[in-house]
C-alpha cells in the first residue's frame, strides 16, 4: 500500500494498517488482494465515528467482485471493529456488508430479489419458482414429481444465539451447501439455520444424506463455525406432493 492511500488522517491510516495486518494473520486467505479503497472508506468512517453501514455495503460489493466468500468478508470486517477497540461489529453494518456482497455477486439466480443476503442461497419464493419448472417438465413428460424429486431439509440451528451468530451461521451453512451441491443448484434458506435443497430421487439418495451431514460438519469445523451449528446437523427427506399448488403450500409450512 502506498503512502498516498493514507492521506485522510493518521488515525485512519493507523487503523487501516492494524486491520490489514490482523486480518491477514488470522482470517484472510490471499494477502495480495486484501486492500481496496472500500476498506479505506470503512476505516475512515469508523475512525470518524460515522455510520459505517454505507461503507460496509460498498466493502461487501468490492469483496464479492473480487471473489471473496461471504464468510471471509464477515470475518474480515469483524477484525476491523476489534482492532478499533469494539467488542463486535454492529448488526446494521454486518447486514449492510452482506447486502453489498449479494449485490456485487454475479447473478446466480433468476432475480436478485430472490437471493437471501445472509446465506447467499435462494429465498423460499425462489424455491417455489424452481419447483414450478420441475412440475411443468414432469407434466409434459407424464411423470409424477413425487417419484422423481424431493426436498432435502437441513437444520443446523442452535438455541440462544445473538444476531451476529445467526448471520455467521447462515453464511457458513450457505457456503457448505454450495460446496456440497455446486453453485446454482436449487437451494433456499427457510429460516434461521434451516435450508431446503431440491434433489432428484435415486438409489443413492439415502447415502447422499449421510455424506451431506458429514460434509456440513466438516465445513463448519474448517470455517471455525462448529459452535454456531447443531452438531451433527439434522438432515431429512421431505416428499413432494402431486401438484405445484400443494408444493407451494408445503414450502410455506416449512418456513420459520
Amino acid at each position: 500500500m502506498s503512502n498516498d492511500t493514507q492521506v485522510p488522517g493518521n488515525g485512519q491510516a493507523a487503523l487501516l494498517q492494524r486491520w490489514e495486518s490482523a486480518s491477514i494473520t488470522t482470517v484472510w486467505l490471499r494477502p495480495g488482494d486484501w486492500y481496496t479503497p472500500a476498506a479505506e472508506a470503512l476505516a475512515e468512517a469508523l475512525e470518524a465515528r460515522l455510520d459505517t453501514a454505507p461503507a460496509a455495503f460498498r466493502l461487501g460489493q468490492a469483496r464479492s467482485g473480487a471473489g471473496v466468500g461471504i464468510t471471509e468478508a464477515i470475518d474480515d470486517m469483524a477484525v476491523l471493529f476489534k482492532a478499533a477497540g469494539f467488542e463486535a461489529a454492529p448488526i446494521r453494518s454486518i447486514r449492510a456488508l452482506c447486502e453489498g456482497w449479494t449485490a456485487g455477486s454475479e447473478p446466480l439466480l433468476e432475480a436478485p430479489v430472490m437471493t437471501d443476503a445472509e446465506s447467499g442461497l435462494g429465498t423460499p419464493e425462489y424455491l417455489v419458482q424452481r419447483l414450478a419448472e420441475v412440475y411443468g417438465t414432469a407434466g409434459r413428460l407424464g411423470v409424477e414429481v413425487s417419484t422423481t424429486h424431493a426436498l432435502v431439509m437441513v437444520d443446523v440451528s442452535v438455541e440462544a444465539t445473538d444476531p451476529w451468530q445467526r448471520i455467521a451461521r447462515n453464511a457458513a451453512a450457505g457456503e457448505a451447501l454450495r460446496g456440497a451441491y455446486g453453485v446454482g443448484h436449487p437451494m433456499a434458506r427457510m429460516g434461521d439455520g434451516l435450508y431446503a435443497v431440491l434433489v432428484e430421487r435415486g438409489a443413492t439418495l439415502g447415502t447422499g444424506i449421510a455424506s451431506l451431514r458429514d460434509h456440513i460438519s466438516d465445513r463448519a469445523q474448517a470455517m471455525k463455525g462448529g459452535n454456531l451449528m447443531r452438531q451433527p446437523p439434522r438432515v431429512w427427506i421431505e416428499s413432494l406432493p402431486g401438484t405445484h399448488s400443494f408444493a407451494s403450500d408445503l414450502v410455506e409450512s416449512l418456513q420459520r
